[in-house]
């Protein structure tokens, strides 16, 4: 079975939110997962909808963050970690990021792991980017029965550039060498790619960002999983 997950990142509101979800639920989504990661502010009650991040506490003085009560209010227990726009814009450290899956792991919750090697790495072939990645893997548990991986390129997100069908083929092979869990593709994946993408071997779904957006868009790219 195909996972399809869209990322909202920062972008829509609540109200947006709900009409998304209802519109989505207008199609059969039998046969294929579908993950959906609103902002925290448009978090809502739904078998669909995850959080893009989470503090590793269940509350706390920590200003500006959200934890496990409030997350437990939507009943959410799906969850974004180690995003490359948490690791690189927000410099969350590997140290740090394994916190934050040891804690959601200990609670139970479906985790989208994100790693993935900036372009200087990747000029560098698949023997530096597998490097990179396996330091990413640091303090993880890979063989978690919640788990899924989510490999984007750092060089790929919201460019308008995707990995070659032979990089991404090359990547996903060498990740598979490490967890039997399921492994996505994400960065710039378009109605017009996502065929091609979903064919290659060892991928087992796409994490959509600004395609995403656009519910018509994410609903065919749903069909074309199925």
């Amino acid at each position: 079975m195909q996972i399809i997950a869209a990322n909202f990142k920062m972008n829509k509101t609540r109200k947006e939110t709900i009409e998304y979800l209802n519109e989505l639920k207008k199609i059969d989504l039998d046969g294929v997962k579908v993950a959906i990661f609103p902002p925290f502010t448009a978090l809502v009650e739904d078998y669909l909808v995850g959080a893009q991040n989470g503090y590793p506490d269940i509350k706390g003085a920590y200003t500006g963050e959200i934890g496990l009560e409030q997350l437990n209010e939507f009943n959410i227990k799906k969850i974004l970690i180690g995003h490359s726009e948490r690791r690189h814009i927000l410099n969350e450290s590997q140290e740090f990021i394994a916190k934050k899956f040891d804690f959601y792991k200990k609670y139970n919750f479906e985790i989208f792991y994100c790693v993935g090697e900036p372009l200087e790495v990747r000029k560098k072939g698949i023997e530096a980017v597998m490097d990179y990645i396996k330091n990413q893997f640091m303090g993880i548990d890979l063989n978690y029965d919640k788990l899924i991986i989510a490999y984007e390129p750092v060089w790929a997100i919201g460019t308008g550039i995707s990995a070659t069908t032979k990089e991404i083929k090359e990547t996903h092979e060498n990740i598979r060498k490490f967890t039997s869990r399921p492994i996505l593709y994400g960065g710039s994946v378009k109605l017009n790619n996502i065929k091609d993408i979903l064919a290659i071997p060892n991928v087992d779904g796409v994490l959509v960002g600004s395609a995403s957006l656009d519910v018509e868009v994410f609903k065919k790219m749903i069909e074309i999983a199925k």
